[in-house]
């Protein structure tokens, strides 16, 4: 019988060998979704966030189409980015499916105007995305295609996939990106220029060049040609990974086309990317600082938002006097 059949004897003991470096590093961050309570939409969402963004563009672009919404693309492209804005709650999700068309303008405004008092500048470079709502005689085909996007969006899961408290967690994909894409005509692309960096390739530029020893806070991002903000969504991530908080960075994006500053811009605030975070729109070859710019557009949007804000609680404060005067002044029947 041959040798290669019979047990191998034991081999002789010896020392034992150092664990590798690479052992005691911490296990990685796991990607998984949070387990909770599983609702039928998020049961039947892909589990791949990205994946995930891109079943809710298709859905949305089926839903704006079928019901002839027109070639305003900023109208769809708006809604989604409102309710992008919006916190999951247990029951918003069926509240927002009972709306009706004529209501839903309303609501895009108050989410837009509630995220305006935190952020004026960044809803400001996003008023491509929202100006469409304050329109006092909007088309009623227009509103049927708006309330059809909304359901396609919140059916697909969208607030499963953005409406976390986690900024982190809403963070796992861009959604906005596959949307403005698909929204754009093939044509207007290619002349444009605008071509979005797939999410795959950003998170392994984050990953190559960012550590801890090198992610600083005080530092500073630049992205000329930021696009939806991918980049910024990877670096984001990673800083998170280090145990970094995106608040302690300055960020500084700039795109030519003003509704992809603008998607930047709502991708700002679902990120959580803080209080340094400018988001520009101009034209980044040009020899002028754009971002002097844009820092001064950012200060005069904050600025009026404080005399706005000041004239709101003025009326507010004479309205209480006079009530309060109302309510000490004897009426003449019981003077008599």
């Amino acid at each position: 019988m041959s040798d290669d059949f019979l047990p191998r004897a034991a081999a002789p003991a010896t020392a034992a060998r150092p664990a590798p470096s690479w052992v005691k590093k911490p296990p990685p961050k796991s990607k998984a979704r949070p387990t909770g309570k599983i609702t039928a939409r998020r049961y039947a969402a892909p589990r791949d966030p990205h994946e995930h963004a891109r079943k809710i563009a298709e859905n949305v672009l089926d839903a704006w189409y079928q019901s002839f919404g027109g070639s305003s693309i900023d109208v769809p492209l708006g809604t989604v980015a409102g309710l992008c804005l919006l916190r999951n709650v247990p029951g918003l999700a069926d509240w927002l499916l009972n709306l009706q068309p004529e209501q839903l303008p309303q609501l895009l405004k108050e989410i837009y105007l509630g995220h305006w008092i935190k952020r004026p500048d960044l809803i400001n470079r996003a008023i491509r995305l929202h100006d469409w709502a304050w329109n006092p005689a909007p088309d009623r085909q227009q509103l049927r295609a708006v309330h059809a996007v909304t359901h396609a969006a919140i059916n697909t899961g969208l607030l499963d996939l953005t409406g976390h408290d986690d900024p982190g967690q809403r963070a796992e994909a861009d959604v906005l990106s596959p949307l403005l894409t698909g929204l754009r005509h093939k044509s207007d692309k290619k002349w444009r220029g605008e071509y979005h960096t797939p999410a795959c390739l950003t998170d392994l530029m984050a990953n190559m060049t960012l550590a801890k020893e090198f992610a600083q806070p005080g530092m500073s991002f630049r992205e000329p040609a930021i696009g939806s903000g991918g980049m910024f969504r990877s670096v984001a991530q990673r800083l998170r990974d280090l145990g970094l908080n995106p608040h302690d960075f300055h960020w500084y994006g700039n795109d030519v086309d003003s509704l992809s500053a603008g998607c930047a811009a709502v991708n700002a605030i679902i990120w959580d990317l803080g209080p340094g975070c400018l988001i520009g729109c101009a034209d980044s070859l040009a020899p002028e600082d754009d971002y002097a710019k844009t820092r001064a557009e950012a200060a005069e949007a904050f600025e009026q938002r404080d005399r706005y804000m000041e004239t709101a609680t003025t009326i507010v404060a004479h309205r209480r006097a006079l009530a309060l005067l109302d309510q000490l002044m004897p009426s003449k029947e019981t003077a008599a």
